[in-house]
């Protein structure tokens, strides 16, 4: 099983558009939020995950306002279970601390994924929330050689 990482570029929307009717979007917020002009500026911030030249998963996050930046994430459910989750919030995280002080994921629509934002130091906002927060660490990016390529094109 061969498994890439590649960089969310603004010209693969179309990959949104069918990651993010598989993401954890809270009920009150339009899909369109997050996926509309996606990667045109500096606050959004996206991978995809390749699985033998199948996407497999998305994990982005957009900067909406003065909150930490809103994150999504999204397997296919072919390959929940394969630890795809983990091997893109790995590199998600380190990515993101080069642009943001923190990230939030509100996990309402799935609380059941709990145990697995705080396995990567999401803290809830309150006892109550199920927003959950991270502060991220300002610290050299590391970027495996194995497929991990930002000037790399999809074809």
């Amino acid at each position: 099983m061969s498994r890439e990482l590649y960089f969310l570029r603004s010209s693969e929307q179309h990959i949104l558009k069918d990651m993010v009717k598989l993401a954890n979007i809270p009920q009150n917020h339009k899909p369109s939020t997050y996926i509309e002009f996606y990667g045109l500026t500096t606050k959004d911030l996206g991978l995809y995950a390749m699985v033998d030249n199948e996407i497999a998963g998305a994990l982005w996050s957009r900067k909406l306002d003065d909150n930490p930046s809103q994150m999504c994430l999204a397997i296919v459910e072919k390959f929940k279970g394969e630890d795809i989750a983990s091997f893109m919030m790995d590199q998600f995280l380190q990515e993101a601390g080069a642009l943001f002080e923190s990230v939030c994921i509100d996990i309402s629509s799935k609380p059941e994924s709990l145990k697995f934002y705080e396995k990567f130091g999401f803290e809830r906002e309150n006892e109550k929330s199920l927003l959950m927060i991270k502060k991220l660490e300002k610290k050299e990016v590391f970027r495996p050689s194995d497929g991990y390529d930002p000037t790399r094109w999809m074809d």
